[in-house]
């Protein structure tokens, strides 16, 4: 069964209290729907990014911005050459 995306967009609201994220969702679907909830709100596309800028904007919803960084790139939502220099939103 699909869900819907007023569905998926109540179960991330879920996830958040007072505008910050209560905790990375462990189920790798739930935490799929926040990437991409997190990718198309937080950042813009076709603008290059700088580490610092990436992990500031995650900074304002969680205090693991590593994580969610990192999450971000493996899910391909953010990608980054391999340096490492900069960051874009991907798919």
């Amino acid at each position: 069964m699909s869900e819907t995306p007023a569905h998926s967009s109540r179960q991330v609201a879920a996830l958040f209290s007072g505008g910050r994220l209560t905790a990375i969702p462990r189920k790798p679907a739930r935490r799929e729907q926040l990437l991409e909830h997190l990718a198309r709100t937080l950042f813009e596309r076709d603008r290059v990014y700088t580490e610092r800028e990436v992990n500031d904007a995650l900074l304002a919803v969680h205090e693991d911005c590593s994580a969610l960084r990192r999450y971000l790139v493996v899910a391909g939502l953010l990608e980054r050459p391999r340096d490492g220099s900069s960051y874009r939103r991907g798919r």
